[in-house]
């Protein structure tokens, strides 16, 4: 999600509500003949503006919401999974087996099989001809992770070993677990869609092409201009009040 400067915004939709009340304070001399810049349609598009930005800072209440409870959630899939690995080598699991949950367990925790070399090892093997490609091993995306971590559980109900008399390492406890991160991860999915569309929402009414706030702005100003010229009292009342795209 692309970031974002929410207080140039705000700032942007203030000056327009002061740009309002010095148009106000005009009268009868404010007479344009733009449908989109009149009194009434200016009113109408602060509402708007009003409405989206407040939307928005809903949906980032609820999306920072969501990310610290999915962090929360997945904090303990690390430790877990070690004791996971531990339990399954206490047993008499078949070697190729423990090597295929330990490989799983790597992934949920970000960790490689084999060190990866250094700039100076590779530097040497290099000189020595010898081409080495690293690829990252690090999997530790959510989406990932939740896969991963349903793997090991479907291999550890294959291996008849595998029967840990504690609760928390059961099978059943760990489906649990997996749904709860499931749940979780699909919520903050969800909370930063919302966002997103809001923040589509919001950059329509503030910045849309001839009829967003920032354009209207500009329009008033030019008419205000217009009607009292430019060194006058009136449009230097305006020409003062900042109107800035900003990086939606």
């Amino acid at each position: 999600m692309a970031k974002t400067s929410e207080t140039g915004h705000a700032k942007n939709v203030a000056n327009f509500a002061t740009l309002i009340t010095v148009v106000k304070g005009f009268k009868t001399a404010y007479n344009p003949s733009k449908p989109s810049i009149v009194l009434s349609a200016l009113t109408i598009l602060k509402t708007n503006a009003d409405a989206v930005m407040a939307d928005v800072n809903s949906k980032e209440g609820a999306y920072s919401s969501s990310i610290a409870a999915r962090e929360v959630v997945f904090e303990p899939l690390s430790k877990l999974s070690t004791r996971i690995i531990n339990a399954l080598r206490a047993t008499d699991a078949s070697k190729a087996v423990i090597n295929t949950a330990e490989s799983l367990v790597r992934k949920l925790q970000g960790k490689r099989a084999t060190p990866k070399k250094t700039t100076e090892e590779l530097a040497t093997l290099e000189g020595e001809g010898t081409a080495v490609k690293q690829v990252s091993s690090s999997q530790m995306g959510f989406d990932n992770r939740i896969e991963n971590f349903d793997r090991l559980i479907k291999l550890l109900v294959s291996i008849p070993e595998y029967a840990p008399n504690e609760e928390e390492l059961m099978t059943a406890t760990l489906n649990s677990y997996y749904q709860s991160l499931q749940a979780a991860n699909t919520k903050a999915v969800e909370a930063e869609t919302n966002l997103d569309n809001a923040r589509i929402a919001r950059n329509e009414v503030l910045y849309k092409a001839s009829v967003g706030l920032f354009d209207t702005a500009a329009a008033v100003k030019l008419y205000v201009k217009s009607v009292f010229g430019a060194t006058s009292v009136q449009y230097k009342q305006l020409s003062g009040l900042a109107f800035k795209t900003v990086a939606k």
